[in-house]
């Protein structure tokens, strides 16, 4: 195999392995990754390969961590069919760096383990809810949960 003198040989095994993937997406997606990549200074090309590159693991992680959590809770107690317990009242929010893998219970974002987050401080027992940094900002600005607003409709 003949490589360029002045191409460490990393570089020239990365080029054999890339390969160029074709696909639609709705103009609001092309304009979001535009926005993007130019806020993160890279290109779209380069973030959409990161996310990719990314999101077969993180899904993964989540799934493993969601299954854990899920194994734990129902170990603890057992809720009689069709009765639900009572939502508790969120005090406060306390921010935190996120250790495990979780999705934001008010918009379904992605929680990546070293994400910013907050959990709720709640009354009696129950859920604590987690949220990602932009609904905890939404919060803050006494924005309504779009959740809550369709459960009063």
């Amino acid at each position: 195999m003949t490589r360029k003198k002045d191409t460490p040989p990393e570089e020239d095994d990365r080029e054999k392995q890339e390969r160029v993937i074709h696909t639609r997406v709705s103009e609001r997606l092309e304009q979001e990754l535009k926005d993007r990549a130019s806020a993160l200074g890279v290109s779209v090309s380069n973030l959409v390969r990161n996310v990719l590159d990314n999101a077969f693991d993180l899904v993964e992680d989540i799934v493993a961590d969601s299954a854990r959590v899920a194994s734990s809770a129902s170990s603890g107690w057992r809720a009689v069919k069709g009765s639900r317990p009572p939502e508790p009242t969120v005090i406060g929010w306390q921010e935190l760096v996120m250790n495990i893998n979780a999705v934001c219970t008010r918009c379904n974002a992605i929680l990546p383990r070293g994400a910013h987050a907050a959990i709720a401080i709640v009354s009696g027992s129950g859920d604590r809810p987690i949220v990602c940094a932009s609904c905890l900002e939404e919060i803050k600005h006494g924005e309504p949960d779009p959740e809550t607003e369709r459960r009063k409709r």
